[in-house]
């Protein structure tokens, strides 16, 4: 008896919900015109995290039966609207005849299915001489009654120069926009989520600087994704936020790394020129976050074989690399490796190795490629994140403010690191993504280098993302500050022996 009691427990136990295939869910979301922000707050999730429904992963628990609900509802909404339709155009009078009062003239057709209305861009079901639109004002989410046909432009004369604003001293002022989905909004109206964040800190560690920085600090993670959501509004590609990854990227031990190299420099100058040399550690600002302009892939990652590379893809190639014979003045693209043979990298230095075998530079031969992981891809896929990230961080210095400039930092590069496997980031697990932003910072750092070489500075040391070493006069080459395209001293130090000196006798000799 026991045994059917255990067996009856699991079966109650069982998630029953039941979910549409992942294309699916997808179709039914659009189908209503709502956006994945929109549904997201609506179940309490993440916009990726939604995203990763709609790209093959199942929620659990609570929220699946939610989901469940919304997409049983959606489906139910939409064909009743298709049936509606349907009905309509079964009538006597043909739909691409039909008539509604006060549009007698009106080219007036209805559709199979709702789109935007051109007017208020909510659902519509009429459209008027191809423009969809709301045939009752009150339907209209525009002010003011509907027009009955779209207005046919003017004859084309001089163009039409729009009314500028002004201040009260006269002066021509324009009002700053951002895009927000289709629409545009006042700049000033977008909310500023970094500079709440630190506002409330301040104020519930009563000004206690030291206080709210630890606090911004232990929160960087979610307030950095909270930021990306808020940042992907509207955004032209859906990125799958949890997609399987092949081996490659799957660590080998528990405590081991996996089988990807993301050539990081540590590179020193064999030997230098006889005498004195004065050397300056540059320190490269803002490394990670400028590399979070790089290519990354969409979707999950695909299989291939030969060697061909697609510049609008971008992933893991298992490549053979070319043999470097510059390593007296310059660092190896592919970093410090012992082992010869195929060894994976990342998009950024199979780009690097591509363009430096060019016929602009012929510093090396081209990579051979045997096989890639790759999706398509784009390289403003984080733009406005980093953006936004970029702006405040420059803000920040500006105005001598510690607290929010350290919590950016914490944002930004605790963002790269825990894209892998961390329990510490549930929302995005991309390692590839990782990998690829971390080895184009790698990848930066060597341009740098090859900048200062090109420009006559020696160059003496390549390390990590963020460290070069040259001697010359490097002021000519970077310009000094804190700014992201800056560059600032770490150290200064001096290495051999001055010729004027080497063979003077000491003091009191005969």
């Amino acid at each position: 008896m026991a045994d059917f009691e255990a067996i009856d427990a699991l079966l109650a136990s069982a998630d029953r919900t039941r979910l549409p295939p992942a294309e699916e869910r997808r179709r039914l979301r659009e189908g209503l015109y709502l956006s994945r922000a929109q549904l997201a707050q609506a179940l309490g999730v993440s916009t990726s995290t939604v995203g990763g429904w709609e790209s093959g992963r199942d929620p659990s628990g609570e929220v699946r039966e939610k989901y469940a609900y919304f997409l049983e509802g959606a489906r139910t909404k939409l064909d009743a609207t298709a049936a509606a339709a349907d009905g309509e155009l079964g009538d006597d009078k043909p739909a691409e005849t039909e008539q509604t009062d006060g549009q007698d003239d009106a080219d007036v057709d209805v559709l199979p299915a709702p789109r935007p209305c051109v007017l208020c861009g909510q659902p519509a079901r009429h459209q008027v001489e191809g423009f969809p639109q709301h045939l009752d004002p009150a339907e209209c989410g525009t002010a003011g009654p509907v027009p009955a046909r779209p207005e046919k432009p003017a004859p084309r004369t001089a163009p039409r120069q729009p009314t500028p604003a002004r201040t009260l001293g006269g002066a021509v002022s324009g009002v700053k926009v951002v895009p927000i989905g289709r629409r545009v909004q006042a700049a000033a109206d977008t909310p500023d989520l970094i500079g709440s964040a630190v506002a409330a800190a301040l104020a519930e560690h009563a000004g206690d600087v030291e206080a709210a920085t630890a606090a911004l600090i232990k929160r960087a993670i979610p307030d950095a994704m909270a930021l990306l959501d808020h940042t992907r509004k509207g955004g032209r590609y859906d990125v799958a936020a949890h997609p399987w990854l092949p081996d490659i990227l799957r660590k080998q031990s528990a405590r081991g790394a996996d089988q990807v190299w993301e050539a990081r420099p540590k590179w020193s100058r064999p030997e230098l020129p006889a005498g004195e040399h004065e050397i300056t550690a540059l320190d490269i600002n803002g490394a990670y976050l400028s590399a979070l302009k790089t290519h990354l892939p969409l979707g999950q990652l695909k299989h291939t074989t030969g060697d061909h590379h697609d510049r609008r893809r971008a992933g893991m190639h298992l490549i053979t690399p070319p043999v470097w014979d510059h390593g007296a003045y310059l660092p190896d693209p592919i970093g410090n490796r012992d082992e010869p043979g195929p060894l994976w990298v990342t998009e950024p230095t199979l780009r690097l190795l591509l363009r430096v075998s060019g016929p602009k530079y012929g510093l090396c031969d081209p990579p051979e490629i045997h096989e890639s992981w790759t999706s398509g891809a784009t390289e403003g896929l984080l733009e406005k994140f980093r953006i936004a990230l970029k702006d405040a961080r420059d803000r920040a210095i500006a105005d001598g403010d510690e607290v929010t400039l350290e919590y950016v930092k914490a944002m930004y590069s605790k963002f790269v690191s825990t894209l892998g496997e961390s329990n510490y980031n549930r929302e995005l697990y991309r390692t590839d993504w990782m990998h690829l932003i971390r080895s184009q910072a790698f990848a930066n750092l060597w341009w740098k280098a090859h900048r200062a070489y090109d420009e006559g500075l020696l160059v003496v040391r390549a390390m990590g993302t963020d460290e070069l070493h040259v001697a010359g006069d490097w002021r000519a080459v970077f310009p000094e500050g804190r700014g992201v395209t800056e560059v600032k001293v770490k150290d200064t130090y001096t290495v051999g022996t001055d010729p004027n000196t080497a063979n003077r006798p000491p003091e009191g000799a005969s």
